[in-house]
């Protein structure tokens, strides 16, 4: 067990993501509208408005995101609104984050502004991450 009684394979996961090189960067100056799948390590400093789903993802201090967002692990430092599904989740000092939030492990640090529903996860709830789509409704038609 680590210092507050976080399973070592956790510090162990959140370490390998800290050492991992950034795969991809959304600048700034960009501005998304659509899905976006990724793999590896991604920094989003832009404006994304759509649906995320990847490994690690890091929303920087400009980082605006609108839309759900299904990780490994975020880390975010920017503004967020939708609901997060990730194993590791940390939200940091001045980041926005207004939703619904499932993680296996979350860290808020003082400062970080959530607003919302927080589910910490155990790894047996990882069952249901298999039946992919079928227990949740489809409620993106409606936008249309």
């Amino acid at each position: 067990m680590g210092m507050f009684g976080k399973p070592e394979s956790v510090e162990q996961e959140m370490q390998k993501v800290e050492n991992e090189a950034i795969s991809s960067i959304i600048d700034k100056s960009m501005t998304v509208k659509g899905e976006i799948t990724f793999k590896g390590k991604t920094r989003i400093d832009g404006v994304i408005n759509g649906n995320i789903e990847g490994e690690h993802l890091i929303l920087s201090e400009t980082g605006k995101v609108t839309g759900d967002v299904s990780v490994s692990s975020l880390n975010c430092y920017g503004s967020l609104d939708g609901n997060v599904k990730a194993n590791i989740l940390t939200a940091r000092k001045n980041c926005s984050m207004h939703g619904k939030f499932i993680a296996e492990s979350l860290t808020v640090e003082p400062g970080a502004a959530i607003e919302g529903e927080i589910k910490a996860a155990t790894k047996e709830a990882k069952t249901e991450k298999n039946k992919k789509g079928s227990a949740e409704p489809a409620v993106n038609q409606s936008k249309k």
